[in-house]
């Protein structure tokens, strides 16, 4: 292992001046992602800086049903939390689904935002790969493409998001908080925080230097339900196949008002299904509707010999999972 600095930071602005003055210098806070990423040499920092005793680990419910979810809080305590539990049990499902209990202590709520893809292609540093290396060429296009994405990927790299965690706040109308460099705060919502590949896809985010995100907001949650559903090669803890987190929202007397979907497994970022949920948002849909509106969402895709089954695959899940929630099945 290449050798490396550490320092354990104690407050913010200490932590981001170490960071944003050095290209080769990362943040550390659970290190589930990061630290295996050292040691097959995807990540190679000449300095560590340990987050983890800043003031961002708090669950805080706010007074209209909102909550602010600090940047710290392990992926344990926030899916076993009552608060998130009854008025948002898809994000809940989302992390449940996502990891085993071990990983769940550690793995922290903005580090989940921020993993890195498991591409093969990214994680074995013998062959190319434009997100590890730009401009030396994406290797999965003509090789082992399975697992990874079938829409928002381009020439340069058809790698995936791979948080279960992310899915579900895209669907909850997320806001990243940020801290600058400067110490003035800045709010990205989730839809908006991540990049899509285009020719540069080493930059997955809308980061700057030194960027530290301190926590995520969610929005009251709407009246209606919720649901975050997974398909995987195998039940336990395999990262998705087609993911889908979805919320029918309804107006005061229970009619159906408007559909949110984000999709997972499909695209280098959590995909809000933005065109299915303008044709179903305001009518009781049919099997017929859901369709057409889920492969309306999915014509823009570019699969690859070896996933072109995911688009098929989203459409029904699509397809089952909004008829379910809207019976109230998925409640």
């Amino acid at each position: 292992m290449k050798p490396f600095a550490y320092e354990r930071a104690t407050r913010p602005e200490a932590a981001a001046s170490l960071v944003a003055d050095s290209t080769e210098a990362v943040y550390l806070a659970g290190g589930t992602n990061l630290v295996d990423l050292m040691k097959l040499g995807v990540t190679e920092p000449a300095m560590v800086v340990d987050i983890t005793g800043l003031p961002y680990d708090r669950i805080e419910h706010r007074a209209d049903g909102g909550v602010l979810i600090g940047a710290l809080v392990p992926g344990s305590e926030l899916s076993g939390d009552r608060g998130i539990r009854t008025r948002f049990p898809a994000l809940a499902q989302a992390l449940l689904a996502g990891a085993s209990g071990q990983l769940r202590t550690r793995a922290t709520t903005g580090g989940n935002l921020l993993q890195r893809t498991r591409c093969v292609y990214f994680q074995d540093v013998t062959k190319p790969c434009n997100k590890r290396a730009p401009g030396t060429g994406c290797s999965a296009i003509h090789g082992s493409h399975r697992d990874l994405a079938v829409i928002g990927t381009s020439d340069a790299c058809v790698a995936t998001n791979p948080s279960d965690m992310a899915v579900a706040l895209a669907a909850l109308d997320a806001v990243v908080h940020l801290r600058r460099v400067d110490g003035s705060p800045r709010t990205v919502p989730l839809a908006d925080f991540y990049l899509l590949p285009g020719d540069t896809p080493h930059r997955e985010t809308v980061l700057q230097p030194g960027d530290l995100i301190t926590g995520v907001e969610l929005p009251p949650p709407p009246p209606g339900a919720m649901i975050y559903r997974k398909v995987r090669d195998r039940w336990s803890y395999a990262f998705a196949v087609v993911s889908l987190a979805a919320v029918a929202v309804t107006d005061g007397g229970g009619a159906l008002k408007e559909i949110r979907l984000a999709l997972g497994g499909v695209a280098p970022k959590p995909w809000r299904a933005r065109k299915a949920e303008q044709l179903l948002t305001g009518q009781r849909p049919t099997e017929d509707a859901l369709r057409t509106a889920a492969l309306a969402e999915l014509a823009s895709a570019r699969p690859l010999p070896d996933n072109a089954f995911k688009v098929g695959l989203a459409v029904d899940l699509i397809t089952a999972t909004v008829r379910e929630l809207v019976a109230g099945e998925g409640r």
